[in-house]
């Protein structure tokens, strides 16, 4: 009993120190324009890099997890890095190390030195580490201790405790955490929460249970790749069934059939014909099965699909930085009470949480009516849909706020605040929400009813990949779009404040590529043979762990 309880509590406490180094993290493009003074487009380009390289180094750190340490080792790795990172983070802000540095005290950019510099993006790369590792293995790693976990959760007192922190996190975070005025102390509060639950983690390691590395099927592909290049002067045979492996699978192996298509990787499974097949056997990277080949290129034809969700990432980068920094100009007061900018992020995560659950539910009522094969595309369909209607919100919303500027000649005045509440920007807050709520349920199942059992593990993972690749994308998107504005004669879109910036007009053109998109996922979605995905219950309690 004390063993699980400590499992649990010490699993929980990291999920609720990485949810409140969330709230601290989401305004950072707040920051990065109130302190150090950047431009609208260089802030959010820090910003995307950072959640991007967060969301595609999951992809490493699956290799490394999978085939090297284990989840254990992985989860430990992540939150040390975690804890560093916000440490440094804290210990950057302008106040804490000014003195050492012989900067001036205060927040403004003439009291940045090179050691604040250094400090923060270090911290930077730090936490995008201990994201993407937490992202990795947290889960993993609580599935292996699952049967233990499940009898704790099944007391009352410890269930009620559980309910009150998920209660009570966000309103400190959210709602609390914001009006610390020294950013130090903001910074510096997820941090010490941070290397406290860290330390709980380490010292229950004794009562954990251990796995011994299985394996990464990203090695497969690796060695896939490998052995046919190595082979590359080789003659393919007539015969397929010459391949190795081909209709006599080991025992106990999965086995899936050989096709015709991406026959190049075939090279892979040649029988050299100089060298015995017990030599080649010693060599993994350079003779694989012909099922090793055929699960690659199953990997390679989704990567058509993949691409069409990079959209949803360069749509969601526009939540946590231009969404954010057009509420902080705006009025935040409800009658005499002054609203936090956290606020809308808390709202995002509601109707994310609620979308999410709501796609799990109606795919486990059609998977019970035998229809669960069209949940993931209608799930992807409606995804997609959501995405398009907070761009058009966004751009409406935007050409409001921009009129009320004109109004009240504001134009050259950035630092005063807007007379327009910024609460009319929460449907598009919570249209984002339905947007990341659904698409980061249903893009997994779709390729889980496309790939093998093995590869299965992976799909969580690669949609992570899709929207940090989207991410990442956005930064480009504002600079091709900035500069063709300009082109046409005019100032561009995005200036150095945002009063004089035209976000509406980048909305629309992100609203036509969504478009654009969802016609071409429908094209493309049409090859693929839909089958019910392999669907146990889902605990809906930990839908917001996973989010």
């Amino acid at each position: 009993m004390l063993k699980a309880l400590s499992s649990s509590s010490s699993i929980a406490a990291l999920s609720w120190a990485e949810s409140l180094a969330w709230y601290a993290m989401c305004v950072m493009m707040t920051y990065l324009t109130n302190v150090w003074k950047l431009d609208l487009t260089q802030a959010a380009a820090i910003v995307n890099v950072f959640t991007g390289a967060a969301n595609i180094m999951p992809i490493a750190m699956s290799v490394l997890a999978d085939a090297y340490l284990g989840h254990y080792c992985m989860v430990l790795l992540a939150n040390l890095a975690y804890s560093f990172g916000l440490s440094f983070l804290a210990m950057s802000t302008l106040a804490v190390v000014s003195d050492d540095t012989g900067n001036c005290r205060g927040y403004k950019p003439d009291c940045i030195g090179d050691t604040q510099k250094a400090l923060f993006f270090t911290a930077l790369v730090l936490i995008a580490v201990g994201k993407s590792g937490n992202l990795t293995s947290i889960k993993s790693f609580r599935d292996q201790q699952q049967m233990e976990i499940k009898e704790v959760e099944r007391k009352m007192p410890w269930k009620l405790a559980g309910m009150l922190a998920v209660i009570l996190l966000p309103i400190f975070g959210g709602i609390a955490l914001p009006f610390i005025k020294p950013w130090s102390v903001r910074f510096g509060i997820p941090a010490i929460c941070t290397i406290a639950a860290t330390l709980l983690f380490m010292s229950g390691s004794s009562s954990y249970t251990h796995h011994q590395p299985q394996g990464s099927p990203l090695t497969t592909v690796s060695r896939v790749f490998v052995a046919s290049a190595s082979k590359i002067f080789c003659h393919l045979p007539q015969d397929a069934n010459q391949l190795y492996e081909k209709h006599q699978p080991s025992e106990g192996l999965r086995f899936v059939p050989h096709t015709r298509s991406l026959r190049f990787l075939d090279k892979a499974a040649i029988i050299v014909p100089t060298q015995t097949v017990e030599h080649q056997q010693q060599s993994r990277w350079k003779l694989c099965r012909v099922t090793e080949v055929e699960e690659t290129k199953i990997f390679i034809r989704m990567i058509p699909m993949w691409m069409t969700f990079t959209m949803w990432g360069v749509v969601s980068s526009i939540g946590e930085t231009y969404f954010l920094e057009q509420a902080n100009h705006m009025n935040r007061k409800v009658g005499k009470l002054k609203v936090p900018l956290t606020m809308l992020p808390i709202f995002y995560k509601i109707a994310k949480s609620t979308l999410a659950k709501l796609y799990v539910k109606v795919g486990e009522k059609f998977t019970e009516k035998g229809s669960g094969k069209y949940v993931a595309p209608v799930g992807n369909i409606a995804a997609m849909l959501f995405s398009v209607l907070c761009c058009i919100t966004a751009a409406k919303m935007e050409t409001m706020r921009l009129e009320v500027i004109k109004n009240h000649m504001l134009l050259d005045k950035p630092n005063q605040k807007i007379p327009m509440s910024m609460f009319w920007l929460l449907p598009q807050f919570l249209f984002l929400g339905a947007l990341d709520g659904i698409s980061g349920k249903s893009i997994p199942d779709f390729f889980t009813s496309q790939v093998p059992a093995s590869m299965r593990p992976l799909m969580e993972i690669f949609t992570w990949l899709a929207f940090g690749a989207g991410t990442m994308g956005s930064v480009l998107s504002v600079y091709v779009v900035g500069k063709i504005s300009e082109e046409r004669g005019k100032p561009s879109w995005f200036q150095d404040t945002l009063n004089k910036s035209h976000l509406n007009n980048y909305y629309w053109v992100l609203t036509i590529w969504s478009s654009i998109n969802l016609v071409l996922y429908i094209l493309v979605a049409i090859r693929y043979p839909y089958q019910d995905p392999p669907r146990g219950r889902v605990d809906l309690n930990q839908v917001d762990e996973l989010l």
